[in-house]
């Protein structure tokens, strides 16, 4: 690991963290939880507390649907302009605290400042897409078949929103959803996961320096998220409930919204299959898997699981990742030269030991890594595999990690079945330079997106989603706003 400090050092980590509000954002306000709780965030990096915020309880989730009731109204009767030039000037200020926010992130996340910067970047454009979605809702008006009639089709803000976002991208999940809800006009109540709360605080404070009305958006941070969050679900007045996050919970939040049949928008586990034929460019795989394995240390629900290559070039592609990967500067994301940071915490890291190690017991080959570092924090050096057989646990688990696992195999049928051999389908990656195998595999492969000859596909503009239990509905592009929005129908007599 590298020592070398950057610039402002620990003096700019506390004024940065200092300036974040540590309170529950409720009705416009910042206040403390009824119960007086707290929790702690800490750096992952040393393991070292940062600071503490409010832990909210029942009361408090209670007190901010009741503070997104009060504000639904207005808010939906706001003007679009008006919506839309909230998030355009909540864009600017974004951009022009990006230092600040992405050393936030940084050490409230572990992931290095690069990297912050580019989540922050991204997380802003989502607010820049959405300001200029909100003055395109549309609607619709026709003659009805037998000219007796007109139909009026209008689209209307859902409601009351609740939302939940998780630790592995602490802002852009957030302005994922954010966004649509104030382009649309729809209050809302956030759940941020505990380990990473202070990106959505230091957000909320600069949404409400732009004038964001209060109520519009209420924080509840809280260690407690079953227990403040599902009265919340089955109370009736909220509308609509957005999740991103694993599976498993996912599940729970459907079952839980059945009860007063909420729209719901889930984003959750992938097992993202990364695909390399014999035809492809070499260089360009490997520079796309680096991409597409070692974003944000691994740990992104579209990062790549399973490598799936051709068996003539598993070979030089293995040589290539495993130098790349090995090359790699591990270390506290705030160091200068630091290209992978560490674990959230030490239940993530154990999985990626426990599951590294089942696949090297059922016979796979580790090329480089496969270890976790000594040392605070929870670092775990970047990691090849190659035989990794298809029985192991990390080509059915999402290992949340920087390993990469390789198998190879011999037809293009073959790579597909493996391919979509999970219950997941949030993205796969595909590798060739062959258009109509491109084409071909593309369409054939399970999931809700593809990087063809790319190992990025996240873009605000483009719509984000899965299928199968990999989610329900899209964010971002023209899809995300309307996951926002109901249809009314209003039928016109217009006599003979």
């Amino acid at each position: 690991m590298t020592n070398d400090a950057r610039p402002g050092g620990p003096g700019d980590e506390a004024r940065v963290v200092d300036t974040v509000p540590t309170g529950l954002f409720i009705g416009g306000s910042w206040r403390p939880a009824g119960s007086g709780r707290t929790l702690t965030v800490d750096d992952p990096a040393t393991g070292k507390a940062l600071c503490k915020v409010s832990d909210a309880g029942p009361e408090d989730g209670m007190a901010a649907l009741a503070a997104a009731s009060v504000a639904q109204p207005l808010f939906a009767a706001m003007p679009p302009r008006e919506r839309g030039e909230i998030l355009r000037r909540a864009y600017d200020v974004i951009m022009e605290r990006i230092d600040d926010l992405a050393l936030l992130m940084t050490l409230e996340m572990g992931k290095p400042i690069a990297e912050s910067k580019g989540e922050i970047t991204y997380a802003a454009e989502f607010f820049r897409w959405f300001s200029e979605e909100a003055v395109r809702i549309g609607g619709g008006y026709a003659t009805a078949p037998n000219g007796a009639s007109r139909f009026l089709v209008q689209k209307q803000p859902v409601g009351v929103c609740l939302l939940i976002t998780p630790w592995n991208f602490p802002m852009a999940m957030g302005t994922r959803k954010i966004g649509p809800a104030i382009a649309a006009g729809c209050a809302m109540v956030l759940k941020p996961a505990a380990q990473t709360p202070l990106s959505m605080h230091a957000l909320a404070a600069i949404l409400a320096e732009v004038g964001l009305p209060a109520g519009a958006l209420n924080i509840v941070t809280t260690a407690d998220a079953g227990g403040v969050m599902e009265p919340l679900i089955r109370d009736g007045r909220a509308r609509k409930l957005s999740f991103t996050g694993s599976t498993p919970v996912g599940r729970k939040l459907l079952a839980q919204a059945a009860d007063k049949v909420l729209r719901t928008s889930m984003e959750l586990g992938g097992n993202a299959p990364f695909l390399v034929f014999d035809d492809a460019d070499l260089d360009r795989a490997v520079e796309g898997a680096m991409q597409a394995k070692m974003r944000n240390m691994g740990e992104a629900c579209t990062a790549a699981n399973r490598f799936l290559v051709h068996r003539s070039v598993a070979g030089a592609f293995a040589d290539e990742l495993t130098d790349r990967m090995g090359a790699l500067t591990v270390g506290r994301g705030t160091e200068n030269g630091v290209q992978v940071g560490p674990l959230i915490d030490a239940k993530g890291r154990d999985k990626v030991v426990e599951l590294v190690r089942d696949a090297v017991d059922r016979g796979a080959t580790v090329r480089v890594g496969a270890e976790p570092l000594d040392g605070p924090g929870f670092f775990y050096r970047p990691t090849v595999l190659t035989d990794v057989p298809l029985a192991a646990r990390l080509t059915r688990e999402e290992i949340f990690g920087p390993v990469a696992a390789i198998t190879a195999f011999d037809d293009e049928d073959e790579a597909v079945r493996a391919a979509n051999d999970t219950h997941f389908g949030l993205v796969g990656y595909l590798y060739t330079e062959n258009i109509t195998r491109a084409l071909r595999v593309s369409e054939r492969l399970e999931t809700g997106m593809v990087g063809l000859n790319t190992g990025l596909v996240s873009n605000p503009a483009a719509p984000f989603g899965g299928i199968k239990q990999s989610g329900l509905g899209r964010e971002g592009g023209g899809a995300g706003i309307e996951e926002y929005l109901e249809t009314k129908y209003v039928a016109i007599g217009v006599g003979a």
